[in-house]
């Protein structure tokens, strides 16, 4: 049975797409079959990976509102492993044509459960919202990664977003646990890159990922074509960086 993580922080810029495409590339390359699940309405996954979802017949809208399987959504990617269930920006309209539906915050969930043991890990780009498709990604995951810039205001509206993990946790998903707190845009010639890293270890301790993924130009290039960074520059600082973090989770996944 694949395990479902959801990668979120409704503060937006942090890093959270860079992080679920690579991250997806980076897990398939190490042989694991991988699903990305794209579930923001800018689609930036989707393009990232070279997907024009203008082209794709159902997204996850269709998946969410109209109950297409999700198995008939998904879509190959140009990495061998990797899929890919795609997003465009008509998903804005999903919250409000759910908001009726019973039991709408368990929608995502059972999308997923027809196609879960098909794949290893099915990874979760979630909008930078704290809106009911956010809920619905928590809902269905079994963990959650939560992207932290190292910059000032690092920590702020973390506590919100642990705050509903919390509330999704009582009412909803009781086994959601946090799967990490990935510290991004790291420059370690920076003073107050250093603070916010010792900060987050501090609040949080074994939940910070080893792993920190650093300020790299390539990983800003490598969406404009299409491609992960792996495939991109496979030798560049975020590449590598991005690649450990694969391996870790995955260790983390064994011990458990």
């Amino acid at each position: 049975m694949g395990k479902i993580i959801a990668i979120a922080n409704q503060k937006g810029g942090v890093g959270k797409t860079t992080t679920a495409f690579n991250l997806a590339a980076c897990l398939a390359l190490e042989g694991k079959k991988v699903l990305l699940v794209d579930a923001d309405p800018q689609a930036n996954a989707t393009s990232g990976l070279g997907v024009d979802s203008s082209e794709v017949t159902s997204t996850v809208y269709e998946c969410l509102v109209d109950g297409v399987p999700a198995a008939e959504a998904v879509v190959p990617t140009q990495i061998e492993g990797l899929s890919l269930l795609c997003s465009r920006i008509d998903l804005v309209g999903a919250e409000v044509e759910l908001m009726n539906s019973d039991d709408r915050e368990r929608t995502l969930s059972k999308v997923l459960a027809s196609v879960k043991d098909d794949y290893d890990y099915i990874l979760i780009d979630c909008s930078p919202s704290l809106g009911l498709i956010t809920i619905n990604a928590l809902t269905a995951a079994d963990s959650v990664i939560i992207p932290v810039q190292a910059e000032y205001f690092a920590l702020e509206g973390i506590s919100q977003l642990l705050n509903t993990i919390r509330i999704i946790k009582s009412r909803l998903r009781p086994s959601l646990e946090i799967e990490g707190f990935l510290l991004t845009m790291y420059d370690a010639r920076l003073r107050l890159a250093n603070q916010i890293y010792e900060e987050l270890k501090g609040h949080f301790d074994d939940n910070v990922f080893d792993t920190v993924i650093p300020r790299n130009i390539k990983l800003s290039e490598s969406p404009s074509h299409g491609v992960p960074v792996v495939l991109y520059d496979p030798d560049s600082r975020g590449s590598i960086a991005y690649g450990q973090l694969a391996r870790e989770i995955m260790a983390r996944s064994r011990r458990k």
